[in-house]
């Protein structure tokens, strides 16, 4: 994958979007939506009020992967961010997940967000969790048997985080 741009998703991205989404909660390995999650609710998880989502394009023509971006929790908690990526299977292995992870965690900071907490990562998801790993997260959290897994059955989940700049620089609340 040699040439990707990451931008703003928008409405005409949907349909791309969309075939994504259904691809890989088909499979019950690492997204917690029902395989039958509705063409609506899938456009409010992406669009909806407050998710600022961002997509990469291969070749300036092909939609490879998106990620969304926002407070992951309202007023006292809006200083940290959270984000959800999903990249096409077609495209996974290549190094997609990476640059959206780096564009996310860029962008966060940008905006000027303390930190960013993943709530939920499925434990038996290497790929994510090593990526996030390598891209300076730690494993705060392991909430036991959270995920019913297609194939594994229930998989612990895990919650990781990371500080996007020193809080020292941050005034007080």
């Amino acid at each position: 994958m040699k040439e990707i741009a990451i931008r703003p998703a928008t409405e005409a991205d949907f349909g791309a979007m969309w075939d994504i989404f259904q691809e890989l909660i088909a499979s019950g390995d690492t997204y917690y939506f029902a395989a039958d999650t509705s063409r609506e609710d899938c456009h409010a998880y992406w669009f909806g009020s407050g998710i600022d989502s961002y997509v990469a394009i291969h070749n300036g023509e092909r939609l490879v992967g998106m990620y969304r971006l926002m407070p992951n929790q309202r007023d006292r908690g809006a200083h940290v961010a959270n984000a959800s990526f999903m990249v096409s299977p077609a495209a996974q292995g290549v190094g997609v997940g990476k640059l959206l992870g780096a564009d996310c965690l860029e962008r966060a900071r940008a905006e000027g967000y303390l930190a960013m907490q993943f709530n939920y990562v499925v434990s038996s998801n290497m790929p994510a969790v090593l990526l996030w790993k390598k891209l300076g997260f730690s494993i705060v959290g392991t909430l036991p048997r959270a995920y019913r897994h297609q194939y594994l059955g229930f998989v612990d989940v895990y919650v990781m985080y990371q500080l996007l700049e020193d809080p020292s620089h941050w005034p007080d609340a």
